[in-house]
């Protein structure tokens, strides 16, 4: 297994028209989850993955773990709990930056939520190279807060644990302690991805070398500037944590035509974390979860089938001239819907 992600995912409610969830008059189903998002972006780009979570013996439950294996991950893990549901959660169509947004969460008490150490199936979150966690799954309860510090703590032979913070404030209300949660986490990774507007909510702190002096323990450190682009903070593997140990590499985003601004963020670390397996460069790194990013912003939903490795491969190559000319729309990957490759060729596709 090349990846293994845990975490909640849900059955989510996609309004069929803009307006407030009063108004809405129906919706669409999908599904949602930060780890699993990850998990089904890494199967379409070719990897071994497998998402591990929790569903009611519910309808919803069966939609999730069909849905999921639907796109290639291994979902044999996954375990089901006659008392609890499976979390559902309805949303407005406005970004989640736009004041107008809505989201109503129906996940309390969900079976997610009674994730543990004591019920953690551990030959299958340690049966990949990377372990892939996030900080919504701390915010569930203290449980499932147990279970992330358990897989989050030094031990030997453990897999790269990859860490993205996903601040959701409106899971930690009532919990002031949840930003130095999720500090003490993330110091426990070896990866850690965070939005630098997130460390600024969380921590208070500004810029990629304040937020570095705040986790100096993770190897890499890749702090996202949304629209701007990425600053990767990487230390030479054995070097210990310390002033000056740092290779910064900043990375521009490319410019997008977006559709739909849901998924971004775990599709850039699907990208990143594609790439770390394959052993490119950092530069490279960025660069696919910028492109992976891309394929996501382009479309409807948060899910979609991420570029063919050879075309991504063609793009993340371009010198940084081109790069910063390339803009991409609607189509761009050059896919279908059943993965087969247009006749055009990327940079075709890209405009």
């Amino acid at each position: 297994m090349d990846v293994v992600c845990l975490g909640e995912s849900m059955v989510t409610f996609l309004p069929t028209e803009p307006g407030r969830l009063a108004d809405v008059p129906a919706f669409l189903r999908g599904i949602g989850g930060a780890e699993s998002n990850v998990a089904c972006a890494l199967a379409g780009a070719g990897h071994r993955t497998a998402w591990v979570g929790r569903v009611g013996e519910d309808g919803f439950g069966d939609h999730l773990v069909d849905t999921i294996a639907g796109h290639g991950v291994d979902t044999s893990a996954v375990r089901r709990d006659p008392d609890r549901p499976t979390g559902v959660y309805f949303r407005t169509a406005a970004d989640r930056a736009d004041t107008h947004h809505e989201v109503a969460y129906y996940r309390a008490g969900s079976a997610a939520s009674a994730m543990s150490p004591h019920n953690a199936p551990y030959d299958a979150l340690f049966a990949g190279r990377v372990l892939h966690l996030s900080g919504i799954t701390a915010a569930l309860s203290d449980d499932c807060l147990a279970l992330l510090r358990t897989l989050t703590a030094d031990r030997p032979g453990r897999p790269l644990v990859s860490f993205d913070i996903n601040h959701r404030p409106r899971l930690w209300r009532g919990h002031p302690a949840g930003p130095g949660v999720l500090r003490d986490l993330a110091r426990g990774a070896d990866l850690v991805f965070v939005g630098e507007d997130e460390a600024a909510e969380a921590w208070g702190v500004h810029g990629p070398e304040a937020i570095r002096a705040a986790l100096p323990e993770p190897t890499v450190l890749v702090v996202k500037h949304g629209a701007d682009g990425a600053t990767v903070l990487a230390r030479p593997e054995g070097t210990p944590p310390g002033p000056g140990t740092d290779e910064t590499t900043v990375v521009p985003a490319l410019r997008v035509d977006v559709v739909a601004a849901v998924g971004a963020g775990d599709a850039f670390a699907a990208g990143f974390l594609s790439a770390t397996l394959r052993g490119l460069p950092v530069r490279d790194r960025a660069r696919h979860g910028h492109l992976m990013a891309a394929a996501v912003l382009t479309v409807p939903g948060d899910l979609t089938r991420p570029p063919a490795r050879a075309h991504a491969d063609r793009l993340a190559a371009l010198d940084d001239e081109d790069w910063g000319r390339l803009r991409l729309g609607p189509g761009w990957t050059g896919r279908t819907a059943a993965g087969r490759d247009f006749a055009h060729s990327a940079e075709g596709a890209a405009g």
